[in-house]
């Protein structure tokens, strides 16, 4: 009697029986791991879906083959597996083009044993994904956080002031060198090299929390807050005043209860922006002092400032004098029709390695890769 998995669970037992039969042992371990890759991404293609087998049910490329062949037999042929969650008997249910379910045979010549159908509805967090962070709901942002987990921050590496070994070193190691002439009668026979040790660059945060803001600090905080490699940025909050974030978002609770923290940090939570005040406080207080020397700065506002935008051309000139790269991000900066001509966005334009929008998750791509820049735009 064909069985009709209606639950990731029952997908993902059925695909590893045809696996066994084909001569693959994918254990419990490896079920798991495909299971949870296939909650967190959300497969919309056969192709996305493949991927995530390969990841996580093989253990060498040899096995590609066997996984393959078993993986086009159970997948290939539907067009669209987005949601093979819940009810999959329900009204709109997809099955293959050349019949209503697939069928997986137990072994040659012997008869089907499972079938599979596949939803057509679209992928939840696919969804979200695109979403402008500023329409999102509490619940929603929160159910955007295991995306968030898988996105890493990263910056350009810097020469530190340690040294390492190294074949190919431009420098002789004396004390290597002398340690090993001891062994040969004080004959340096062998000149052991060293080159300095490289580290990521500190990325350093502003984030705009005033009103106009309010719901993209959210969602930056937050992403700063799941992401790795995020860890170790140093992260303030401005709106009428600056603040430092960095030992509240340090503390591992949930996404929720940081959010909630940032908030009760910062008095000025959705109040006005003066943007040139908290750069200058920043640059006077923590940058000059080393905060911002050779770091990358992201800086989330939208450019708009309440008072004079003079002064934040000149902190932001004081800002990339100290910065190895200044990456803004301006949700404004998605409709095609956005000009910097006025105000403090126009003054702090200059300024500037890379502009990104960062309005949704999808957006964030093109902030990463700015933050992983190595030089000046």
């Amino acid at each position: 009697m064909p069985v009709s998995p209606t639950s990731l669970a029952d997908l993902v037992a059925a695909f590893g029986a045809a696996l066994h039969q084909a001569g693959l042992s994918v254990g419990p371990d490896r079920a798991a791991r495909f299971a949870q890759a296939i909650a967190v991404l959300d497969p919309r293609t056969v192709d996305e879906l493949h991927r995530c087998a390969r990841a996580t049910l093989v253990s060498s490329p040899t096995q590609f083959a066997v996984l393959d062949a078993v993986f086009d037999a159970v997948f290939r042929g539907y067009s669209d597996i987005a949601e093979f969650r819940g009810d999959l008997n329900a009204a709109g249910a997809l099955s293959s083009p050349s019949s209503t379910g697939l069928n997986l045979a137990d072994g040659p010549g012997e008869s089907p044993s499972r079938e599979v159908s596949v939803g057509v509805t679209g992928s939840a967090s696919e969804r979200l994904a695109t979403r402008d962070f500023a329409t999102l709901s509490d619940d929603e942002l929160a159910r955007l956080a295991e995306l968030m987990k898988l996105l890493r921050f990263a910056t350009p590496p810097r020469r530190s002031r340690r040294w390492r070994p190294a074949a190919d070193g431009r420098r002789i190691d004396l004390r290597a060198t002398l340690r090993k002439a001891r062994r040969t009668g004080g004959e340096p026979l062998a000149l052991p090299r060293r080159t300095r040790r490289e580290k990521p660059r500190r990325l350093v945060v502003l984030c705009d929390i005033s009103g106009s803001m309010e719901p993209y600090a959210r969602a930056m905080i937050q992403l700063l807050y799941c992401a790795a490699g995020a860890s170790r940025a140093e992260v303030f909050t401005f709106a009428t005043r600056l603040t430092r974030l960095t030992r509240l978002l340090a503390r591992r609770t949930s996404p929720a209860a940081a959010l909630q923290r940032a908030g009760q940090a910062a008095p000025d939570w959705s109040g006005g922006t003066r943007i040139g005040a908290a750069l200058r406080r920043f640059n006077d207080e923590y940058g000059r002092r080393g905060l911002a020397r050779g770091a990358v700065v992201l800086i989330v506002s939208d450019g708009w400032e309440t008072g004079d935008p003079a002064p934040v051309g000149v902190e932001m000139a004081r800002l990339r004098r100290l910065a190895h790269r200044i990456v803004w991000v301006n949700p404004r900066t998605q409709s095609p029709r956005y000009r910097p001509l006025v105000g403090g966005m126009a003054a702090a334009w200059p300024h500037c390695d890379a502009v990104v929008s960062g309005h949704s998750l999808d957006a964030i791509g093109p902030l990463l890769e700015a933050l992983r820049a190595g030089g000046r735009r």
